[in-house]
């Protein structure tokens, strides 16, 4: 009979608790009304609007327009007026897919305590936008515009609201270097390296950048990959906007290790419109304390900073960074390779090993190629493998003191350059010194040394 009665009881609180939630749906239905719609909600020209503010979580930020954007909070922070632009465009035609009339919780959609306020002002209209929560059913945000209904809308004003300070800044421009004309390099070395359209005076084709009065043929792969690394250079975190001769001292930009001025013709969508050439100048330096120590870094622990031109906006450089552009030295940017002609225009070679000298020539073209001695038709895959992996590991002005281990004297098809002389000389346990016409070159790994003589050796032993 107990068991009976509560049975009895708890269906008559489920009975009251069902009836309270008809009573709760048909209250919501009569009081909200919920449709879809496709209604532009919001018409605002951005160029009408004088003032933009909004805040979120910790962050507020509020920006007035004079002739251009400025910051409220400070006035010398270099505002990306584009950034501003962007996040108004969104309200040109604010356009929601539900619409929920007549609110009477604006609670329930997070709008009480929105999660982000944004206030916009024309000459003649002042609008706050609440951003409530996100709907997970829909994928959308609840919308208040301050009309009373509440709105999910097609476009999250938070994706683009979510920022700070910094991420409104304007970075200085590194531009796209089409067209190089020149390039100065100072501080980690002194020299300017001249475009030239025609080679003259190298073996390798690819030649066009030259340190004129040394007459020193750098690599063009490698100074186009300088720049490139240049040009799609990361400078989003800043260390101050308003640079003071004591920033500069402190982060040694006053005394810059290095210095880098390209003179370039910018890019334009009319081929035949003629350009003035411009300069673009940065200057990179480590922190003044670790320039001071002997200690070497990893990347991962250097502290360094970048200018651009005379730009009161000092950036931090990754450590990655800091040592990609730092890599501008003539050792860093010239040719690696000792040979860098082609192997397809060697035509004879003569080459001492071990104070016997051997004569070679080469018959047939490209793929056909083939080396001949006493007669004999060689393959000379393994010795041009061999003569194309010599690089440098170190150049050098020092003048070898040890035993040639082996010379080549190749003569080449080739307008510029007809013939070239490689000598190898011990050094040490791991290197051997190369000389190039007679004048010392660089220090080579001696095991490819090693291994250009074993190829060598096989052709003709």
């Amino acid at each position: 009979m107990k068991r009976a009665k509560r049975i009895y009881i708890l269906l008559g609180v489920l009975a009251v608790v069902c009836l309270a939630a008809v009573g709760v749906i048909h209250y919501q239905e009569e009081t909200e009304r919920i449709a879809n719609t496709d209604e532009i909600v919001l018409e605002i020209d951005p160029d009408t609007v004088e003032s933009l503010s909004w805040s979120y979580e910790d962050t507020s930020l509020s920006f007035t327009k004079e002739e251009s954007w400025v910051c409220d909070e400070d006035a010398a922070f270099p505002v990306d007026q584009e950034k501003v632009a962007d996040l108004l465009e969104q309200f040109r035609a604010f356009g929601a897919s539900f619409i929920i009339e007549e609110v009477t919780d604006y609670g329930q959609y997070g709008l009480d305590d929105p999660v982000c306020t944004i206030n916009l002002s024309t000459a003649d209209t002042d609008y706050e936008i609440l951003l409530g929560d996100y709907s997970a059913m829909d994928s959308q945000r609840y919308v208040s515009v301050g009309d009373g209904n509440v709105y999910l809308v097609q476009t999250d004003p938070m994706e683009s609201f979510e920022i700070t300070l910094p991420d409104m800044i304007q970075d200085d421009e590194i531009p796209d270097f089409d067209t190089v004309q020149s390039f100065t390099v100072t501080g980690v070395d002194d020299y300017t390296a001249t475009y030239q359209e025609e080679n003259t005076s190298t073996a390798c084709e690819e030649d066009a950048y030259f340190v004129q009065e040394e007459g020193l043929a750098l690599d063009t792969s490698r100074v186009e990959s300088y720049l490139s690394a240049l040009s799609g250079l990361d400078l989003g975190e800043y260390l101050t906007y308003n640079a003071a001769q004591e920033d500069l001292e402190s982060t040694g930009l006053d005394d810059p290790q290095m210095t880098v001025s390209v003179v370039y013709l910018p890019e334009t969508e009319d081929e035949d419109e003629e350009t003035q050439a411009q300069t673009f100048t940065f200057s990179v330096s480590q922190d003044p304390d670790q320039r001071d120590s002997e200690e070497e870094l990893e990347a991962e622990e250097i502290t360094a900073y970048l200018r651009v031109g005379e730009s009161p906006i000092l950036y931090k450089l990754s450590g990655e960074d800091y040592q990609t552009l730092m890599a501008a030295a003539r050792d860093d940017l010239r040719h690696q390779e000792l040979f860098a002609a082609s192997f397809d225009q060697v035509t004879a070679l003569e080459v001492t090993l071990e104070d016997t000298t051997y004569q070679l020539a080469a018959q047939g073209e490209d793929e056909d190629r083939v080396l001949v001695y006493n007669e004999e038709e060689l393959d000379p895959a393994d010795l041009q493998t061999a003569l194309e992996a010599l690089t440098a590991s170190q150049f050098t002005q020092e003048s070898p003191d040890g035993k040639e281990e082996i010379s080549l004297t190749l003569t080449l098809d080739n307008e510029n350059v007809t013939q070239m002389t490689l000598a190898f000389y011990r050094y040490d346990g791991q290197y051997c010194l190369a000389v190039l016409d007679g004048s010392p070159l660089c220090l080579v790994d001696r095991s490819a040394v090693v291994d250009l003589m074993e190829a060598v050796n096989a052709l003709v032993l």
